[in-house]
């Protein structure tokens, strides 16, 4: 297995792009509880070029009809990054100083995920973020209400 470098301005250019309009080629999961990580998943995608065909417990996105749940999931997304020894992105939780513009931010209520964010700059120290589900360009982290938020910092991409 090769490692591959993981391009960030090619994730942050795909999320400022589609920040606030949809990309035709995927489903809107807005009516089915939220098109935030199917957003973040496209934005990693697009900065790394390979997905995870495992059955039940891959990353991928072929159709509305075929795909992971770690593709659109909150969790399971955040689940699959965390324990992905196989091919796709591989990720660490990170948080401060650790995290770069192509890394994702994970908002919890206290007992589970339940929202995605992708970092597409700083202000100063503050995280700025590109979302779906209640579209963000450029907003603010430090203007989000959450109990926790986790980053998670993508270290590279594993290919064939």
């Amino acid at each position: 297995m090769r490692r591959l470098a993981y391009n960030r301005a090619a994730a942050v250019a795909y999320a400022k792009k589609w920040a606030e309009l949809r990309n035709p080629r995927y489903m809107n999961f807005d009516e089915m509880g939220g098109d935030c990580t199917n957003f973040a998943s496209q934005c990693i995608y697009a900065g790394g070029n390979v997905m995870n065909y495992t059955k039940d417990t891959g990353w991928y996105y072929n159709s509305p009809t075929d795909r992971a749940a770690a593709w659109s999931g909150v969790e399971y997304l955040h689940n699959f990054l965390m324990n992905n020894k196989s091919v796709g992105p591989v990720a660490r939780n990170a948080g401060g100083n650790d995290l770069q513009e192509g890394d994702l931010i994970f908002l919890s209520n206290g007992q589970r995920f339940y929202h995605t964010l992708v970092i597409t700059g700083f202000s100063g120290e503050t995280p700025l973020v590109c979302s779906h589900t209640v579209d963000s360009y450029m907003r603010r982290l430090n203007t989000y209400s959450y109990f926790a938020a986790q980053g998670v910092h993508i270290e590279h991409i594993n290919s064939w």
